[in-house]
């Protein structure tokens, strides 16, 4: 069984461990390309429909060529097949500008071992700090060349505020805007229930509209839940009745201190994690199959 799996469009397994990348590369050079990052369970790739069509949105707004989604399934489902069904596994799907060179675009899918601190943070939560990301809510109309809404290679930032947190020992990070808007995490959307409501910040506030998010919403009406995308403060997290960040591969992360504050376990905690975990084994199950 393969510690690491890499696909490249054409359908061609390719040693994981050998060189993959021009040096002039634009993923590398520059960080121009988009990825997503989807989790792999039980041989199948979660909510994979959703991520496509991330994906393609994201290649729109970059201006790269249109994926051929068809032949991203393909790759992928060869992908599936060397990994296995035995474990989990964290899939991405890059697509960069190529060689500045020229040649067309790189593309591929990969499939890795899902990191140790997925383990800890669904099972006991992570800690967080509110950082100010420095953009107005109303950045994405005046600056749509910041691509506030695509998920790039360009992750430099995130990181950055990520090694922030950590070095004042928290775990993670949840962005403001510069008007004290609450927006999303480095890699997550920020979720909070008030009561059996669930509230996230809306995507025209320039950030990512979030798979998991999109699934969980899908399903949660038919469990005695109410969805909504409403501005949020950071007072309205401390309010809440319980903050989730939530991510692809992590899933459902509850935030048990939030700026050195200990926030209770919410009554729903269970139920919001089992609900989560029915929402990206179930939504798409249909239309992938079909």
């Amino acid at each position: 069984m393969a510690d690491q799996v890499l696909v490249t469009l054409d359908g061609a397994v390719r040693d994981a461990d050998a060189p993959l990348l021009r040096a002039d590369d634009l993923a590398a050079v520059r960080g121009d390309g988009i990825f997503e990052t989807v989790l792999v369970r039980d041989g199948a790739a979660c909510v994979i429909e959703l991520h496509l069509a991330r994906f393609a949105n994201s290649a729109s707004m970059l201006d790269l060529p249109r994926p051929d989604l068809d032949a991203w399934r393909s790759v992928i489902a060869v992908a599936l097949g060397e990994w296995g069904a035995e474990r989990e596994g964290a899939m991405r799907l890059v697509l960069s500008r190529g060689r500045e060179s020229g040649g067309g675009p790189t593309a591929y899918v990969s499939v890795g071992p899902v990191a140790d601190r997925v383990a800890v943070a669904r099972r006991d939560g992570v800690s967080v700090c509110t950082l100010d990301r420095g953009f107005s809510v109303d950045v994405v109309e005046k600056a749509p060349w910041l691509l506030l809404g695509a998920k790039t290679l360009s992750y430099a930032t995130n990181m950055a505020a990520l090694r922030y947190a950590q070095a004042r020992d928290f775990d993670d990070v949840i962005f403001t805007s510069s008007e004290g808007r609450v927006l999303e995490g480095p890699r997550s959307t920020v979720l909070i229930a008030r009561g059996r409501t669930l509230i996230t910040p809306p995507v025209e506030h320039g950030i990512l509209p979030g798979t998991t998010q999109q699934a969980l919403f899908e399903v949660a009406g038919a469990h005695r839940f109410r969805c909504e995308m409403a501005a949020l403060r950071p007072v309205d997290l401390i309010a809440a009745d319980g903050i989730w960040l939530l991510s692809s591969v992590t899933l459902a992360a509850r935030v048990h201190t939030l700026d050195g504050l200990v926030l209770p376990v919410p009554a729903i905690a269970d139920e919001l994690s089992e609900l989560v975990d029915l929402a990206v084994g179930t939504v798409g199950v249909e239309e992938d199959a079909a």
